[in-house]
C-alpha cells in the first residue's frame, strides 16, 4: 500500500507519515521544505520518497500527480491561514492560501479521484478544520477557504456513491491542534488543543473505514452540533469573539 501525504514536512502531515508507515505503508512525503522531509524519511522504516514541491502552482501538482500515479491513499493536507480584519490583511498572502487551501487540493483531488475510479479502489484525506461549518470574522479567507473544501469533498463523495464506486473521500474537521499553524496564522488557541499524534492517528483510522467526516475530540464536536442548530448570525457574532480571543 502507498500513500502521498502534502504539508508532510511537519505537524499533522509529519504525524499522519509516521503512524501509516507504521502500519506498514510507503510514502510519498510532500513539502517546500526539503531538510524536514529528509530528517523524517530517515526515521521511517518503509519506503519514502521525497517530493519538494510548492503545491500553490498548477503545474507543480499535476507534475507530482503524473510522478506518482499509483497512489492508495492521497492525503490534501498542506495549508495555512490568515489572521486580522479583511480590509487590513495582505491581499498576496491571501491570494497564496487560496492557492495552497483551495486551488491545490482541487487539483490533486480531481486527478486521483478519477484515477481511484477506474480502479474502483482508494482513499483521499482532505484535511480541513471545524472552520469549515462555520463563518470567520478576522479569519475569513481561511475560512472559506475550508467551507470550499468540505462541500467539495461531500459532493463528490454522494456522486462516487451513486455510482456505487468503492471509492470515498475523508474530511477530517479538528479544531486546536499543538501544530505549527497558530505561529503562521498569528493566533493563540483559547481552548486546550489536541496534540498532534493523536488527531493524526484518529484521522488515519476513521479514513481507513470510510467515515466521510471527521471530528476528533469531543467539545469540538459538542461545537460542531451547537453551531448547526444555531442561527447564522448568532454562530457568526459567536466566532467572531472566538476569533478576536485568539490574537496574539
Amino acid at each position: 500500500m502507498k500513500a502521498l501525504i502534502t504539508g508532510a514536512s511537519s505537524g499533522i502531515g509529519r504525524d499522519m507519515a509516521r503512524y501509516l508507515s507504521g502500519l506498514g505503508y510507503d510514502l510519498v512525503i510532500v513539502a517546500r521544505r526539503e531538510n524536514l522531509l529528509k530528517e523524517l524519511k530517515n526515521e521511517l522504516k518503509t519506503n519514502i520518497e521525497v517530493e519538494v514541491v510548492d503545491v500553490s502552482i498548477k503545474e507543480s501538482c499535476v507534475a507530482l500527480y503524473e510522478r506518482h500515479k499509483d497512489i492508495d491513499l492521497l492525503i490534501n493536507n498542506a495549508g495555512f491561514g490568515v489572521f486580522g480584519e479583511f480590509t487590513e490583511t495582505d491581499l498576496d498572502k491571501e491570494l497564496s492560501l487560496i492557492d495552497t487551501n483551495i486551488k491545490a487540493t482541487h487539483i490533486l483531488t480531481k486527478l486521483y479521484v478519477k484515477n481511484m475510479k477506474e480502479k474502483n479502489r482508494g482513499r483521499i484525506l482532505n484535511v480541513t478544520s471545524i472552520a469549515g461549518f462555520m463563518t470567520g470574522p478576522l479569519m475569513s479567507a481561511y475560512y472559506a477557504s475550508k467551507n470550499y473544501v468540505v462541500e467539495l469533498s461531500s459532493a463528490i463523495n454522494k456522486e462516487l456513491k451513486k455510482d456505487d464506486s468503492e471509492v470515498r473521500i475523508s474530511i477530517l474537521c479538528p479544531g486546536p491542534v499543538e501544530t505549527n499553524f497558530n505561529n503562521v496564522a498569528g493566533v493563540k488557541f483559547a481552548v486546550k488543543a489536541l496534540s498532534s499524534e493523536y488527531v493524526a492517528k484518529y484521522a488515519i483510522d476513521k479514513t481507513l473505514k470510510g467515515k466521510e467526516i471527521i471530528i476528533p475530540g469531543t467539545l469540538i464536536k459538542i461545537l460542531y452540533f451547537l453551531n448547526k442548530l444555531s442561527p447564522r448570525a448568532i454562530a457568526t457574532d459567536i466566532a467572531y469573539h472566538s476569533q478576536k480571543a485568539k490574537k496574539k
